[in-house]
């Protein structure tokens, strides 16, 4: 199946001039909207890290056990402010013992100074996005203004024609659920648009996806645009992830073709001059269109005829050998590489074995298994596995990053769900020390104590029995022989791995490919740790959507209002109330920001929370449930159903 357009001029026969302008309003509209949802008064805005996230020192240890005790004393008799509903402000477990006794409450950081520097983010982010608006937005101009000559009308007449003899407009596939479903995500714009048959509406969106592809990549921000266009056009999120899946396959294969498989850094390089090459031809092509004078095509950058009515309308003004749109693509390998990031080479290459001096076994693991097969090469080998690469490609990327292990082969099961929609990829990371936590987590769960305890506890809500301080004191003492060292260990070197995520994304291992980040427990503070990252450095457009599950983060809304602007599309923060061991670890920490895994986070806009407290009975469901918070979160189409192993611990 090929892409349902090759060229986004053929916008100009499915849709007549007075449409075309609709098109262009309702883009013009939606990236406004999408600028609008980044503003907030500078007095809702926080900081980007909050007291409780200096965990840069003390090694990733954790506190030392006397420090734990110092902390469970505090707890064990809690004070007269906790007695009365009001929690203490904790010590960070992240700073040295001595940093910690001396500090006790921490450093809050001025409110002033940080909803200062959120808002230079915020500002930041907004003018990230309106470059990214003026960059592509007088293409699309230029098409919606081409006059309608005869020759153009005639072959729209020829279209409608040959789409009613072919009865088009079928049922959708999808259900309208996938719609409904959309629409609550992305609001939807008013358009006239919407009552056009869904072959225009179809085609009004894949050459709006193509234009946004003239560019040289296809960050973030264009694939929100792409979602809240669906949404307006009332299409289903399968028809975009079909589009890019096709536009993706046929990159990949006709570059294949080309032997341009084996790219190397030089493709950075060389994929400014060709983006020159691509403007040139941008320019040519509208002037053919408007019947203008015409440029001959130079630079070896001829290919294929586009097909049907798109290549009769221009070999009718002069071109006869008009390229494609995708041609462009197919003739430049440097394009493809680094749109691909290099045909996906750097997301498992040397850069990732630097990272892994950072963070022990750093690593992107593909989930797809044809891309892990270790057999003997051969030459026939060889090209089957460069031709499976190739329709692996997609112009997304997602990445799976689990909290805790029980085994090796944990790194990738939760994650298996995915689908093909975007280009899979779980984070292998810190190997032994999320081993140590799972074990650490299994053993408290079957523990006697935790056994004799829990019927008391789940009389309350985990959020209540954690800023209360009514923790039993055999819980206690287990914990701190157990697990809180384990945890304290993992969570450091999470934060850290984080971080070094935010760097490979800003180094566009990805390539000029969105990314969709999703982490369960200790994974959802690493997502969170890249996103502080991301923030600090003021990098935009690198993250589509980002799915945080039990999160031990803080959930201050003001907090997460600062860091909004680096995720493009939507983050969903998926909580239970009933998750008593994630409130257990997490008391070390400064409770007056929350816990995101516990609660709701209210006004911000583009979060999303999704209760899932009748489903998790404890932190150790979640791996078991990502496919039902996958299409909780609009991941996988509301009618999957969940294939995972069934049953597990309920702690």
């Amino acid at each position: 199946m090929a892409p349902l357009c090759a060229d986004p001029r053929q916008v100009v026969i499915a849709l007549d001039v007075t449409q075309r302008l609709s098109l262009l309003q309702l883009v013009q509209d939606i990236t406004s909207y999408m600028i609008s949802q980044l503003e907030a008064p500078t007095d809702q805005l926080g900081p980007v890290s909050p007291g409780e996230e200096n965990d840069g020192v003390g090694g990733g240890t954790g506190p030392s056990l006397d420090a734990q005790q110092q902390k469970l004393t505090s707890i064990e008799k809690p004070t007269q402010e906790a007695s009365t509903g009001k929690v203490a402000q904790e010590t960070s477990s992240d700073k040295p013992p001595q940093e910690a006794a001396t500090n006790n409450p921490p450093h809050k950081p001025s409110i002033g100074r940080a909803a200062q520097d959120a808002k230079s983010i915020q500002l930041a982010a907004m003018d990230n996005l309106r470059q990214w608006r003026d960059e592509f937005l007088p293409r699309l101009r230029d098409i919606a203004e081409v006059k309608d000559s005869s020759a153009i009308e005639a072959e729209r007449q020829a279209r409608r024609e040959k789409l009613k003899k072919e009865d088009a407009e079928t049922t959708e596939s999808s259900s309208p659920e996938d719609v409904t479903q959309l629409q609550s995500l992305y609001r939807p714009m008013p358009t006239p648009l919407t009552e056009l048959p869904p072959q225009d509406r179809r085609e009004a969106l894949t050459c709006t996806l193509l234009l946004l592809l003239a560019t040289g990549k296809y960050s973030a921000h264009s694939r929100a645009l792409m979602l809240y266009l669906a949404s307006a056009l009332a299409l289903p999120p399968t028809f975009v992830n079909e589009q890019e899946g096709e536009i993706a396959k046929s990159l990949m294969e006709s570059s294949n073709a080309d032997g341009k498989e084996n790219m190397s850094a030089e493709a950075e390089a060389a994929k400014r001059q060709e983006e020159n090459k691509l403007s040139r031809y941008w320019k040519v092509g509208l002037a053919s269109v408007a019947g203008a004078a015409v440029i001959g095509v130079t630079g070896g950058l001829a290919a294929p005829l586009v097909a049907g009515a798109i290549s009769g309308i221009m070999g009718g003004v002069g071109l006869g050998g008009v390229a494609s749109f995708l041609g462009i693509f197919w003739a430049n390998g440097a394009l493809v590489g680094a749109l691909f990031g290099a045909y996906g080479a750097k997301m498992t290459g040397e850069m990732m074995d630097n990272y892994a001096k950072e963070v022990e076994d750093f690593r992107f693991i593909p989930l797809d298994q044809d891309q892990q097969q270790t057999d003997q090469p051969s030459e026939k080998t060889d090209k089957g596995q460069q031709q499976a690469k190739a329709e692996q490609r997609r112009l997304r990327v997602t990445i799976g990053i689990n909290g805790w292990l029980s085994s090796e082969s944990d790194i990738q099961k939760p994650w298996l769900v995915l689908g093909a929609d975007s280009e899979a990829f779980a984070l292998r990371y810190e190997l032994k020390t999320l081993l140590g936590l799972g074990s650490a987590l299994n053993d408290l769960v079957h523990s006697l104590a935790w056994k004799t305890v829990k019927r008391e506890l789940v009389k309350r809500t985990a959020l209540a029995t954690l800023l209360a301080a009514l923790w039993p004191v055999q819980i206690l003492a287990a914990a701190s022989t157990s697990i809180d060292n384990p945890f304290q260990r993992a969570r450091h070197r999470s934060r850290k791995a984080g971080r070094l995520l935010a760097d490979a994304l800003v180094n566009r291992v990805q390539g000029e490919r969105p990314v969709a980040l999703v982490g369960y427990s200790l994974g959802a503070s690493a997502i969170h740790a890249c996103l502080q990252e991301l923030a600090d450095r003021r990098a935009f457009g690198l993250v589509d959507s980002v799915v945080l599950i039990g999160a031990p983060a803080p959930a201050a809304s003001d907090h997460w209002r600062a860091l909004r602007p680096v995720v493009s599309g939507t983050i969903f923060n998926v909580y239970s109330e009933n998750d008593l061991v994630l409130g257990l670890v997490y008391r070390l920490h400064a409770l007056d920001y929350g816990v995101a895994g516990l609660q709701p986070v209210h006004g911000v806009p583009a979060l999303r929370n999704v209760d899932f407290s009748a489903h998790v009975t404890g932190h150790l469901r979640y791996p078991l449930l990502t496919a039902d918070i996958l299409r909780r979160c609009g991941f996988l189409p509301p009618q999957v159903v969940n294939t995972q192993q069934a049953g597990g611990e309920s702690p």
